[in-house]
């Protein structure tokens, strides 16, 4: 059984990889980090160059594929993106499936599964470290007419109709580096196979920014479309509650903790939205929340002013399925991919991709 990572080790390591930890320790460690990173990076790229010259095997689904992607570790928003693209086909009347790796999913569906089939509950949801045979089980036992593969961009070994890439507009290069030096998966240049790219968060940074994202995704590969989207802020939901509206999370102060890829995003949509974020505990992507942590949890929401509220992401509720922490009502925020530009354009690639 692999060894979680602690609320404190992901910390440390994102000051560690961002620089916000000094002195000769961590100056040592960054260069052992950076030299890890060429290995990877040289396995990657012998690895795409594999299935560019069709050296390793590309199969070919017995439906169209849509694939959602990106090129960093965690947090560029994948699950809204996969949702607002599962939700376009079965609006239009086709069965479509979700097929995942289903990271840390080892015990029962994970946090993206759990999350997706409380708001798509007619789309089903495969998850294997075999997407091949993940896609023709869909189109054989669950007649499904289309297939999207969630954070499918580094899985070449299954073909695809469409490929999605998403980039976080708040920290869109993943530092710099590749992993574990940064959090690049791969190379900015692999951008050059993707059909879009989706920008997000795009409502968290100046147009100057966006500007300067795009300049760089058309160096590697001019003409590509992009479209600017951002997480619409939707409601508040609770385990046993009806939802509420997010008026009530305005001027209140407010105590919020989550395990997602960017946690520092969600603190500033709070915060947009009118929170007065007083506290916050960060745990790392796909956090698996045990009893210790829950009675942690508890003991924190109780050391909090009272009249507040206690904010958690959608994704962190479906895991911890509590509707209370301690005698503090758990709520959290529930998001919509919403377009700033493009989504004329999105829409389109998915119906040609049927095609």
């Amino acid at each position: 059984m692999a060894i979680q990572p602690t609320p404190r080790d992901y910390r440390q390591y994102l000051d560690l990889i961002e620089g916000r930890r000094r002195g000769l320790w961590a100056a040592t460690a960054r260069r052992l980090l950076w030299a890890a990173s060429q290995g990877y990076g040289a396995a990657a790229w012998v690895r795409n160059r594999l299935y560019d010259r069709r050296l390793l095997r590309i199969e070919k689904a017995p439906a169209p594929v849509v694939s959602v992607g990106n090129l960093t570790l965690g947090g560029t928003g994948k699950t809204p993106c996969v949702e607002f693209v599962a939700r376009h086909y079965s609006d239009r009347g086709l069965r479509a499936c979700i097929l995942s790796r289903g990271y840390g999913a080892a015990a029962g569906p994970n946090d993206e599964a759990l999350l997706l089939e409380e708001n798509l509950p007619d789309v089903p949801h495969l998850q294997s470290g075999d997407r091949v045979e993940l896609a023709k089980l869909a189109v054989e036992e669950l007649e499904s007419e289309v297939l999207v593969l969630d954070d499918g961009f580094q899985h070449r070994r299954l073909a695809r109709n469409l490929d999605l890439v998403l980039i976080d507009a708040t920290r869109p290069w993943g530092l710099g580096c590749l992993s574990p030096r940064g959090l690049l998966r791969e190379r900015p240049s692999e951008l050059r196979r993707a059909r879009a790219v989706i920008l997000t968060r795009c409502d968290l940074v100046p147009r100057d920014v966006l500007n300067g994202i795009s300049q760089r995704v058309f160096r590697f590969a001019p003409g590509l479309p992009i479209a600017e989207t951002w997480f619409q802020p939707m409601s508040l939901v609770n385990g046993s509650e009806p939802l509420r509206s997010l008026d009530e999370a305005k001027a209140r102060p407010v105590a919020a903790f989550c395990g997602i890829g960017n946690p520092d995003a969600f603190y500033a949509t709070l915060r947009r939205i009118g929170c007065d974020v007083r506290a916050s505990r960060d745990y790392p992507d796909h956090f698996q929340y045990t009893r210790a942590d829950v009675e942690e949890l508890q003991q924190w929401a109780q050391d909090q002013p009272s009249g507040g509220l206690v904010l958690t992401t959608q994704k962190d509720l479906v895991k911890l399925r509590l509707a209370k922490l301690g005698d503090r009502p758990l709520w959290a925020l529930r998001i919509g991919l919403a377009f700033q530009e493009g989504e004329d354009q999105v829409r389109e690639l998915l119906d040609r991709a049927l095609e």
